[in-house]
C-alpha cells in the first residue's frame, strides 16, 4: 500500500494534535504515513522529502509545527504538492499567534493552505477532498461524511425543540 497523504510534525510532541487528521483518513480507509521531520534540527532530511514525496506516491502533505512552524512553508517551497498546515500551540508557542502567522502569511508563490490552531482533523478532512476529486468511491464517502455533519445538527435542533421554557416560542 502507498502513502497518498503524509503528515509531518516538527516533532513527536505534536502528536497528540496531528493524530485526529490520521484518525479521520484511517476512518476515511486513505493510505497515509507519519513522520516528524524538524526544518531546523534536521533540514537536509526535509529537504529531501519534500522534493522525493511525489514520487514516492504522496498526493498531499499536511505538515504540523508549533512555535516559528517553518515546517510547512518549508516543505511548500520545495515541493509540487499541496501542503496543508495546521499551526500548533505548543509548550514554546505565544498563544499559537507565532504558529499561526508563520504558516498563515506566506509569500506569493508558496501556498500553504492553513487551518484553524490544533485544526489537524480539518486537515484531515481537507486532504481527504482534494483525494477525492479524482476518486468517485472517496467522494461518495465524503458526500456521506458531510451528510452525517447536517444529520447531527438537525437531530440537535429537534432535541433542543423539547426543551421547555415559559417564554420559549
Amino acid at each position: 500500500m502507498t502513502a497518498l497523504v503524509s503528515i509531518i510534525m516538527g516533532s513527536t510532541s505534536d502528536l497528540k494534535v496531528m493524530e485526529e487528521a490520521a484518525k479521520f483518513l484511517d476512518d476515511m480507509e486513505i493510505p497515509f504515513e507519519i513522520n516528524a521531520l524538524s526544518a531546523h534540527r534536521t533540514p537536509d532530511l526535509v529537504t529531501g522529502f519534500a522534493k522525493e514525496a511525489h514520487t514516492r506516491g504522496v498526493k498531499v502533505i499536511i505538515a504540523g509545527a508549533g512555535g516559528a512552524a517553518h515546517l510547512p512553508g518549508v516543505i511548500a517551497a520545495l515541493t509540487p504538492l499541496p501542503v496543508i498546515g495546521v499551526p500548533i500551540k505548543s509548550s514554546n508557542s505565544v498563544d499559537g499567534w507565532d504558529s499561526m502567522l508563520s504558516i498563515l502569511q506566506m509569500p506569493a508563490g508558496i501556498p500553504v493552505a492553513t487551518v484553524a490552531l490544533d485544526g489537524a482533523r480539518n486537515a484531515g478532512i481537507l486532504a481527504a477532498q482534494i483525494l477525492a476529486t479524482a476518486d468517485i468511491d472517496l467522494f461518495a464517502k465524503i458526500q456521506q461524511f458531510k451528510y452525517n455533519l447536517a444529520q447531527k445538527i438537525t437531530t440537535a435542533n429537534h432535541e433542543l425543540h423539547k426543551i421547555q421554557f415559559k417564554f420559549k416560542v
